[in-house]
């Protein structure tokens, strides 16, 4: 379905239709917004990755059937 969709014309054409919507002085904002956005998705991921893989120490609970102390 999407075969050849980003190919250079394709992508010329788009980038033509863009620049006629929002007008040349618009277009950089958009970028600039875009690649902020990316970032911020990037960064986001990065995130939640190092939190998942960063587990705290649990220690078990100490009942009596397990305590240290009581064993002799």
């Amino acid at each position: 379905m999407f075969e050849g969709l980003f190919q250079p014309m394709h992508l010329l054409i788009i980038f033509f239709i863009a620049l006629l919507v929002f007008g040349p002085k618009k277009l950089p904002e958009l970028g600039k917004g875009l690649g902020d956005g990316i970032r911020a998705l990037k960064e986001g991921m990065k995130d939640r990755d190092t939190k998942a893989e960063a587990k705290p120490d649990v220690k078990p609970p100490v009942t009596p059937e397990n305590n240290p102390e009581n064993k002799a």
